[in-house]
C-alpha cells in the first residue's frame, strides 16, 4: 500500500495556524494578538516555501479565519440511476467527482449536499443515508485547512443532467466504468468503493474514521 500521509510540514503548518487563530480569538491585548498574527505568517511561509503557493493570498486566507479553529465540512452526494453512479466533471481540472462542496454557515450537511447536486448536476435529490464520515485531509492538490467529508446516499426526485458554471459534464457510471482521473481529493477510490458497497448492502454500517 502506498504511503498517503500528509507531509509533516503541512501538518505542522495547519496546527500552528489553528493555534494562532484560536489564540487570537482569546487574546486579551495587542501584544498577544500581534504574536498570534506572526504565528499565522510563519504557517503561511512554511506552506509557501515548500509548495510554491504565493505567500500573500495564503496569509490573507489564514488571517480571514476567525473564532475557535475547527475543521471545515465538505459534503458529497452519492446518487444512483439504474445502479449507475452520478459524477460531474470539474471545470477547474477536468477530473471527476461526486457533486458536492463546502457546507455554508447556516446549512445542514444534508441540505448542502442536496443543493450542490442541483447546482452542479441539475437533479433535485433527497439525502436519506450517511455512507461515511471521513478525515478529508487533502493531498492533491495540498489544501491549507483540515476538513471532514460526509458522503450522503441520495435518491433522485426530479431533474435532468445539466452542467453548471463549475462543471463541464454530468454522467452516470456503472461500477466498471468509473473514470480513472478524479478531481483532486474531492472524491477518491475509497469513497467509490464504500458507495457501491452501500448500494449492494443497504444495511451496512456507516463508515467513519
Amino acid at each position: 500500500m502506498s504511503d498517503t500521509r500528509l507531509p509533516r510540514f503541512l501538518e505542522w503548518a495547519r496546527e500552528i495556524q489553528a493555534l494562532a487563530q484560536t489564540g487570537h480569538h482569546y487574546a486579551q491585548d495587542d501584544y498577544q494578538r500581534d504574536r498570534c498574527r506572526r504565528l499565522t505568517e510563519i504557517a503561511a511561509e512554511m506552506i509557501s516555501e515548500n509548495i510554491g503557493i504565493d505567500f500573500l493570498p495564503l496569509a490573507e486566507a489564514f488571517n480571514s479565519q476567525t473564532g475557535y479553529a475547527t475543521p471545515k465540512i465538505d459534503v458529497r452526494a452519492a446518487v444512483f440511476s439504474d445502479h449507475k453512479l452520478l459524477l460531474v466533471r470539474e471545470g477547474i481540472d477536468g477530473g471527476w467527482t461526486l457533486p458536492g462542496g463546502w457546507v455554508d454557515v447556516g446549512d445542514t450537511p444534508s441540505k448542502a449536499a442536496e443543493r450542490e447536486t442541483w447546482e452542479e448536476a441539475g437533479f433535485h435529490v433527497k439525502a436519506y443515508k450517511v455512507i461515511g464520515v471521513y478525515d478529508a485531509n487533502r493531498r492533491n492538490p495540498l489544501e491549507i485547512f483540515h476538513a471532514f467529508k460526509i458522503v450522503f446516499q441520495c435518491r433522485i426526485l426530479d431533474g435532468e443532467a445539466r452542467p453548471s458554471n463549475e462543471t463541464t459534464e454530468v454522467r452516470f457510471f456503472a461500477r466498471d466504468e468509473i473514470p480513472a482521473v478524479f478531481s483532486g481529493e474531492r472524491t477518491t477510490a475509497r469513497h467509490i468503493g464504500d458507495i457501491f458497497a452501500s448500494l449492494k448492502n443497504p444495511d451496512c454500517p456507516t463508515i467513519f474514521d
